[in-house]
C-alpha cells in the first residue's frame, strides 16, 4: 500500500509510536500548519539525503505534503532506493485539515502551489499587456503556457522547485541533521 486516507493515518499514528510523520513541504508551508509530532524534511532535502534516509530509517514513515503529489515523489524515490516502509497521506494536509483533524498552526503563508499560480498568472498577464507595445512579448505567455502544460503532463513543476528555494519559503529553515537523527532514533525505538 503506497497511500492511506486520513482515518487510517490517524489510526496508524495512534497505534504505532515508532511511526515518523515526515512533512516534505517547504519550511514556510510546514510552519503554517503541520501534524503534531511531524518533522520537516523538504522534498529537495529528501532527494539530497536519500541514501542516508534509507540507511537510517527504522520505522514506518508517513509522508505528508499539501496535496499528496510531493509526498508521492518522495515515497517513489525512497522506494527506488530500497526503503519500502513509507506511505503517503492521500490528499495531504488539505485532506487532513478538511477532515477536521488537529494541526499545529503558526504564521499563515501561501502554499507553494498557490505561489506558482500567482507567478505564472502574473507573467502571462504582464506579457500579454506588454505585447500591446512589443508584439513579441506574447511569446513569453506562450512559453509559460507550454511550461504549465509540461508540468501537468509530467506531474513536475520547475517553477515550484525554483520558488521553493526562495528565502520566503525557507523561513525557519530545517535542521537536516536533527531530522535525520530522528530517523535513526525511530529505529532504536526512541
Amino acid at each position: 500500500m503506497s497511500s492511506i486516507d486520513t482515518a487510517a493515518a490517524r489510526a496508524l499514528i495512534a497505534a504505532d509510536p515508532d511511526v515518523l510523520v515526515v512533512d516534505v513541504r517547504t519550511p514556510a508551508e510546514y510552519g503554517t500548519a503541520h501534524i503534531d509530532g511531524a518533522v520537516n524534511l523538504p522534498l529537495d532535502q529528501v532527494d539530497a539525503h536519500l541514501r542516508r534516509i534509507v540507511a537510517d530509517a527504522g520505522g514506518r514513515l508517513l509522508l505528508v505534503c499539501q496535496s499528496g503529489r510531493r509526498a508521492e515523489r518522495a515515497r517513489a524515490a525512497l522506494s527506488d532506493a530500497g526503503l519500502s516502509d513509507a506511505v503517503v497521506l492521500d490528499g495531504g494536509m488539505n485532506a487532513w485539515i478538511a477532515s477536521g483533524l488537529p494541526v499545529n498552526r503558526g504564521r499563515a503563508r501561501w502554499p507553494l502551489e498557490r505561489q506558482v499560480r500567482l507567478v505564472a498568472g502574473s507573467i502571462v498577464l504582464a506579457s500579454v499587456v506588454a505585447s500591446l507595445w512589443i508584439p513579441a512579448m506574447v511569446l513569453v505567455a506562450g512559453f509559460v503556457g507550454a511550461g504549465l502544460t509540461f508540468a501537468a503532463v509530467t506531474d513536475t513543476c520547475a517553477m515550484g522547485l525554483l520558488l521553493a528555494r526562495l528565502p520566503y519559503n525557507r523561513a525557519g529553515g530545517v535542521d537536516v541533521d536533527d531530522v535525520l537523527s530522528r530517523l535513526g532514533a525511530s529505529r532504536a525505538g526512541g
